[in-house]
């Protein structure tokens, strides 16, 4: 049986056996899902009975890099183990690869990832009659739009902003660059803050293809980008320990949870691992921005 197969038996079995409403039967087909992707292109080639313990170490490690949050990946483990118990119950294994697994401790330390609503109230809390405002708007929604690094963004370059095809050109670590898609609401601030705030500052020839300048007209520092987003928390009343980077996480474990492909968001993230650097494939910029425009929560609706 194809994995396909096993998933629509494994469906039948949790709405006509377990009773579970159609919203927890597609939680847990969706985190089959993640699996079956893992394995597709990191090229596993197993079937149900045949995936083994190290491959699920494997699949786990890579959630947590990705940026997927605690609780989020403690229901992971939870629809896996479910999947493999359903196999023994139909006889189908006599093993459990997921006997010595655990979810994770939701009391270890993860990188803090925001709900949709808190992002709002960040937002909601910038004071755009100040001078700044519009250039703040502008930083949190490249951060969250992109899922850029702290040091990536303070290095934005205009010239590498394609405002037409939604793209960014960023220099990550070890210099180098990847295309990053942008959604609309991103560029809509980016462009509201060069026509509007940055047009009328006195900028040094040194500056002028920086994005994101000081109130000295000079590119913001990462300290400065810290202490704008703390301070925003604050305002907003949240009380989780908020940096640049957990705009990053929260990216990246929006696209997940909304369902975008995890090589995509991989490569959206320009993040390498001992684990799945050798399983990566080329992505065209084309199936990256379809992937961003479909799966961005603050992308939904703009082009519908």
């Amino acid at each position: 049986m194809s994995w396909k197969s096993w998933k629509t038996a494994y469906k039948a079995y949790l709405k006509l056996e377990r009773g579970l409403s159609p919203n927890s039967v597609s939680a847990y087909l969706s985190d089959l899902d993640k699996l079956i992707q893992y394995l597709d292109f990191s090229q596993r080639h197993r079937s149900p009975k045949e995936v083994k313990r190290d491959d699920l170490d494997g699949f786990l490690t890579w959630i947590n890099e990705i940026g997927i949050g605690a609780k989020s990946q403690a229901r992971i483990v939870s629809g896996i183990k479910s999947f493999f118990l359903y196999l023994q119950i139909e006889g189908e294994r006599k093993d459990d690869p997921c006997e010595h697994i655990s979810t994770p401790n939701l009391g270890q330390y993860l990188p803090e990832v925001l709900s949709p609503e808190e992002l709002v109230k960040i937002i909601e809390s910038i004071d755009l009659s100040e001078p700044q405002g519009q250039r703040n708007r502008a930083i949190i929604e490249t951060l969250y739009g992109c899922g850029l690094r702290v040091s990536e963004l303070t290095g934005l370059k205009i010239s590498n902003i394609f405002f037409e095809e939604s793209f960014l050109r960023v220099e990550g670590k070890g210099s180098k660059e990847r295309i990053v898609p942008v959604n609309a609401e991103a560029l809509k601030h980016m462009k509201i803050y060069m026509d509007e705030y940055r047009s009328h500052q006195n900028i040094d020839k040194h500056e002028e293809d920086t994005l994101f300048l000081s109130r000295k007209n000079r590119q913001i520092s990462r300290n400065m980008v810290f202490y704008i987003v703390k301070n925003l928390a604050a305002k907003a009343g949240i009380r989780k320990s908020i940096s640049p980077h957990t705009f990053r996480h929260t990216f990246a474990t929006h696209l997940v949870e909304n369902g975008a492909d995890l090589r995509a968001v991989q490569e959206m993230l320009g993040h390498e691992s001992i684990t799945t650097t050798e399983i990566y494939t080329h992505l065209t910029n084309e199936y990256l921005r379809d992937n961003i425009m479909r799966f961005h929560p603050r992308n939904k609706g703009k082009n519908s």
